[in-house]
């Protein structure tokens, strides 16, 4: 009879438990990559948004850095203020947190790299025209990677802007003539000083005693938007956005129509007054009148002139030291033209009503800080044409207004180039290169 025999089984050393530690280690990785993936792609986004928000800071700050020939003291605290107030009206954290003014550095420079960064109360210097916005969120706190003995996290996000001669500009349909004797770069004329128009505005050939003369960009062609040719189409233009897409200025002379850069000479054109005046907010009654939609005014229709700005120059940021508001500050509180019995003399045919506060301040843009080129005026006339030699910054001062001979005697204050660091006829569009011609505009650099 045989036994079946029964081998105990050998047991199997250090086994028990080993599952528990697999998957302990694996739910660990598992955690990690969960971690990195969520907690790594909150902070991308974090950064994504603060990036936006460091972006549209430095642009809003660079803004302000206008003036010339240099950047005024005060436009710092105006640029810190503005770029605080720019940052804080993007979000953060999915766009469910607001950024608070305290994560919000704002620095100028002189320089991109190797310059000191300085804040606005330590006293940048008039040439400090970058700007760095540098915005922090700290306490983020992961939510799987704490787990793993990860603590609180912190993004930052960096943004350098500053003015640049964009690619497109608008210039106004008249044009400053060279001084005699004088050269580049500003052809005689002095940044602050004012410059009568003083010409004859009806009857008979044109007669010029003064700097500024009605100009045409494009003799013997149509201008597109402003059909018509002669002083209807300078009119559309004074209303509207004026001459865009200038042509680069050209230092040889005009030998013939077509040249671009060689601009012609419309004579008197009476139909400049009510179109140069909706600049100012200042409105004719009557139907088919310019009004606030059709032409909207400047952000103030504040007029300067001998009778309310003694000082004679520099009305744009200066101290005429009889508390009458420079045109910044006129400009800031959206004032409206005054005293219209200087402004606008009696021997006007229709009388002009003048825009309200509220008006500038809703329907306002930048109507008086103009581009104009700088001409070369030689035999300029009839079919003599005027070569483009630079642009200017100019800011108009009164209205379109005439003495008892109708000669215009409006004045215009001349600020500088117009494609300047620090000029104020910072604008719009698409900043360009060392060749552009327009007006500065913001721009990131960094």
């Amino acid at each position: 009879m045989s036994r079946t025999l029964h081998r105990k089984p050998t047991p199997r050393p250090a086994q028990r438990g080993s599952v528990a530690i697999v998957v302990g280690i694996s739910l660990a990785v598992l955690v990690g990559f969960v971690g990195l993936a969520l907690d790594g792609g909150r902070l991308y986004v974090t950064k994504t948004e603060l990036q936006n928000a460091a972006d549209s800071c430095a642009l809003a700050a660079a803004y302000e850095l206008a003036g010339a020939p240099s950047i005024a003291t005060e436009a710092f605290a105006s640029a810190d203020a503005a770029a605080t107030t720019v940052a804080q009206k993007n979000r953060v954290g999915f766009q469910g947190d607001a950024i608070a003014s305290a994560d919000v550095t704002v620095e100028f420079s002189n320089a991109l790299s190797g310059g000191a960064w300085l804040s606005a109360g330590s006293g940048p210097g008039g040439d400090a025209r970058y700007v760095r916005c540098t915005i922090q969120r700290n306490g983020i706190t992961p939510w799987f990677m704490q787990l793993l003995g990860f603590g609180d996290q912190s993004v930052a996000a960096l943004a350098t802007a500053a003015l640049a001669p964009s690619q497109r500009s608008c210039g106004l349909p008249m044009g400053l003539c060279v001084q005699p004797g004088s050269s580049a770069p500003d052809y005689g004329y002095v940044v602050g000083n004012w410059y009568s128009m003083n010409f004859q505005d009806t009857g008979g050939s044109a007669s010029y005693s003064g700097n500024f003369r009605w100009i045409d960009y494009n003799p013997g062609a149509p201008t597109p938007g402003c059909p018509g040719g002669g002083a209807a189409e300078l009119a559309c233009l004074m209303a509207g956005s004026g001459q865009c897409d200038l042509p680069p200025p050209i230092a040889g002379n005009c030998s013939s129509g077509g040249t671009p850069g060689c601009v012609g000479q419309n004579g008197n054109v009476n139909s400049m007054e009510a179109a140069y005046n909706s600049r100012f907010g200042l409105y004719k009654s009557g139907s088919g009148s310019y009004n606030v939609s059709s032409a909207p005014p400047d952000f103030t229709g504040y007029e300067y002139s001998t009778e309310n700005w003694g000082l004679g120059r520099d009305a744009y940021n200066g101290d005429a030291g009889n508390g009458v508001s420079n045109f910044r500050s006129a400009r800031a509180a959206h004032l409206p033209a005054v005293d219209l019995s200087w402004v606008i003399p009696a021997f006007f045919n229709n009388p002009y009503n003048a825009s309200t506060t509220a008006q500038h301040a809703s329907a306002g843009a930048n109507r008086r800080l103009a581009i104009v080129p700088i001409l070369d005026c030689t035999g300029f006339g009839g079919g003599t044409l005027a070569p483009i030699r630079a642009y200017a910054c100019v800011l108009l001062l009164d209205p379109y207004r005439k003495d008892g001979g109708n000669n215009v005697i409006s004045r215009l204050e001349y600020r500088g180039l117009a494609n300047l660091p620090g000029s104020p006829c910072a604008s719009w569009g698409v900043a360009g290169d060392a060749s552009s011609v327009g007006p500065l505009v913001p721009a990131l650099v960094q």
